[in-house]
């Protein structure tokens, strides 16, 4: 059974807790970098290093109003990642329904 190849630019993008956190902010609708800046303490440049990131990935587009870049989701790139973790999650899920199981059959004595 073959299961489609999640690209590694997008996995690459979303190992970054910053950038993770930039993406739930996004969420909310498009946002400027001073907005997504806020929460952070971190430099503008820092912020758009991540954005440029980011969007190489296509999990975020940008569009230019005036002088700001304004930026938005593109969450279509995730249904790769959700795709390809899909099985781990049914293998994982049925090791847990067995651990629990095993328990309620085996059931801890206190001693």
């Amino acid at each position: 059974m073959s299961r489609p190849a999640a690209s590694a630019d997008i996995f690459q993008a979303i190992a970054d807790p910053t950038r993770r956190a930039l993406l739930d902010r996004l969420r909310d609708g498009e946002q400027s970098v001073k907005q997504l800046a806020e929460p952070f303490e971190m430099s503008m440049p820092a912020i758009s290093q991540h954005l440029h990131i980011l969007c190489d990935a296509g999990l975020v587009t940008q569009r230019k109003l005036g002088r700001q870049r304004l930026y938005r989701l593109n969450p279509e790139p995730l249904k790769e990642v959700s795709d390809w973790v899909n099985p781990y999650e049914q293998f994982w899920q049925e090791k847990l329904d067995a651990l629990g199981k095993y328990l309620e059959e085996n059931p801890c004595s206190e001693t």
